[in-house]
């Protein structure tokens, strides 16, 4: 608990740090971005020492036990649930998905597939699932905590999306498309923020998506806990969000659109580490 307590105060402080470097320059003293750089490093030094004492873990644990429990209607568990390498294979799953499933003739990503088998196999809904797909104050949806688990599983791999089935090269380029689509009150596209190098919002950095050394910060650190709410995120919500974000109709829960963009994000960061859940503002 002291632990956690000095954490707090520390992010409360660094918070403050980062409100007074926003604050507006003098006119003849112009902003030097050496100056917001050093901001943004001091950031990252700061969550990597919260993520050694992440509490993803608890969601994990609480995950990998979803996962192993046999609980479905015919005692059936997601021991049987294929994420690509087989039945119950999960080290290394989720840094190879997005990819084409068979058996539903669709690509899915890690959540939808997730989503996927706990429905068949655990007896959830996918209708009661919908209702709160997302996790908020109150709660944490278990299929996040089972997609944090699946996530856990890759940690210190390379990404490695395959693009070797028509549909998983078809579903990139719609990706692609998607990413570039400007449309709108304010003309935006997910590259108007992340399409070229040096672009900024207030103190943090906006990676360049379409190189792959990049397009990585996309993706690592998802799913993420939240320091501001105490709960897990996943890479469905971040997108989601951004879509929110550009003044976009928000996509529905597990959507095609949603999918086709992590496989253009993740495709992108093919050969990056993953360095597994982590820790979000």
């Amino acid at each position: 608990m002291k632990q956690r307590l000095g954490m707090l105060i520390a992010a409360t402080a660094l918070a403050t740090a980062f409100a007074a470097h926003a604050q507006p320059a003098p006119k003849k003293a112009a902003p030097k971005a050496p100056a917001k750089s050093a901001i943004t490093a001091e950031f990252e030094k700061f969550r990597e020492v919260l993520e050694e004492d992440n509490p993803a873990e608890l969601f994990e644990a609480r995950g990998e036990e979803i996962w192993k429990t046999r609980k479905g209607p015919d005692g059936a568990s997601m021991a049987q649930c294929d994420l690509g390498l087989g039945p119950g294979v999960v080290k290394g799953a989720y840094v190879r998905m997005p990819r084409w499933f068979a058996d539903v003739g669709q690509v899915m990503d890690a959540e939808r597939r997730v989503v996927h088998c706990m429905v068949k196999y655990l007896g959830y809904k996918e209708e009661d699932i919908r209702k709160q797909p997302f996790s908020n104050e109150q709660r944490t949806p278990d299929h996040v905590s089972v997609v944090t688990y699946v996530a856990a599983q890759s940690r210190g791999m390379k990404i490695a999306a395959p693009q070797k089935h028509p549909k998983e090269i078809e579903t990139y380029q719609i990706g692609k498309e998607i990413f570039a689509y400007r449309a709108g009150p304010y003309d935006f596209s997910c590259a108007t923020c992340h399409g070229a190098d040096g672009m900024r919002i207030r103190t943090q950095d906006l990676p360049n998506l379409r190189k792959p050394d990049q397009a990585v910060r996309a993706y690592q650190g998802w799913p993420g806990y939240r320091m501001t709410g105490g709960f897990m995120l996943t890479q469905q919500w971040r997108m989601n969000d951004c879509f929110r974000q550009q003044r976009f109709p928000e996509p529905n829960y597990l959507s095609d659109s949603v999918t086709a963009l992590l496989a253009y994000m993740t495709v992108t960061a093919n050969g990056q580490v993953y360095k597994g859940p982590g820790i979000k503002r």
